[in-house]
């Protein structure tokens, strides 16, 4: 997959796609439909499969003090796009002279005049322009006038439920792994770097990977069974853990972080990449009387952990 970030002065082969537009974010069952869409019109218009997006996240560029509310960074959403076998990722800039363009601009100046998409699919709630004015019916309008193909893709749901990137952060806030997975049809996964901690882990015979969960939404504070992929380095590969996603209350008050202890492993991963694939929730962070409690605890989630991913 080709990732498209200058798309002002764009390679005349990045043009000419059927494109995706939208955020994507969680890439869940959802936004895999409207892809599903717009790789049929791909083939039917004889164009690369492209998904447009935006970077940072419009709701970030708008919120700057809200909460974090991203269910993966833009580097994870790339690698889910790319095993869906997306060509072209567009992702546009998002910046006060984006966000100024009226609908009409919008799509005269990013969808024709640079990026030259053939067709486009969108869902069935896509606002766009300044103000978020303009409409699926404006864009249909301006596809016939403009000349390129448009697709409304229907909402998703399972069961009475809307599939929203919303109600998957909501599964995720009340601890339920499993719902959201089945929102998404994968599981929720935190990618990051391994980061130095503080190394407290080692001291009680559980060293673990940690990861920075800044600017991402929060899932339930506690502890995870999980499964991991390192994806780069000397220990690739796959494996199985517990993980804690919290401030750790046994030692003073922290910046919310995630630690993960791998089964069976032995190595340095300082500066890999981990995919950490969120499986089921064990219990809350709490504050033990003591270190040998926490070691207690830490034995018994471990064992647990185990249980539940032998059947995963």
């Amino acid at each position: 997959m080709r990732i498209i970030r200058d798309t002002l002065f764009i390679d005349p082969d990045d043009r000419g796609a059927a494109a995706a537009i939208g955020n994507f974010d969680g890439v869940h069952l959802g936004h895999q439909s409207v892809i599903d869409l717009t790789r049929e019109a791909a083939k039917a218009v004889n164009a690369p499969l492209g998904v447009m997006t935006f970077e940072p996240h419009p709701r970030s560029y708008f919120s700057k003090d809200d909460n974090p509310f991203r269910l993966m960074n833009a580097d994870a959403k790339a690698h889910c796009l790319d095993a869906l076998g997306v060509d072209k990722l567009y992702e546009v800039p998002f910046n006060a002279a984006l966000a100024a363009l009226s609908p009409r601009e919008f799509t005269q100046q990013i969808i024709v005049d640079r990026l030259g998409l053939k067709h486009i699919v969108v869902g069935s709630d896509f606002c766009f322009g300044s103000g978020r004015l303009g409409t699926i019916t404006d864009l249909q309008t301006f596809g016939a006038e403009m000349g390129f193909g448009v697709t409304i893709a229907p909402m998703k749901s399972i069961g009475t439920e809307a599939v929203s990137s919303t109600a998957i952060r909501t599964a995720l806030t009340d601890g339920r792994p499993r719902d959201a997975a089945a929102m998404l049809g994968h599981w929720h996964e935190i990618e990051g770097v391994v980061i130095r901690g503080e190394q407290r882990g080692r001291e009680l015979g559980y060293p673990t990977a940690n990861m920075s969960i800044s600017g991402l939404h929060q899932p339930k504070f506690g502890v995870y069974a999980v499964k991991a992929d390192v994806l780069n380095g000397p220990h690739k590969g796959s494996y199985h853990g517990a993980a804690s996603i919290g401030v750790r209350p046994m030692f003073g008050e922290n910046i919310p972080n995630c630690e993960t202890f791998l089964f069976d492993f032995k190595g340095d991963l300082y500066g890999s990449t981990i995919s950490l694939a969120l499986i089921d929730y064990l219990r809350p962070e709490l504050k033990f009387d003591g270190l040998d409690a926490l070691i207690t605890q830490m034995d018994a989630d471990c064992v647990t952990a185990r249980e539940i991913l032998t059947n995963v």
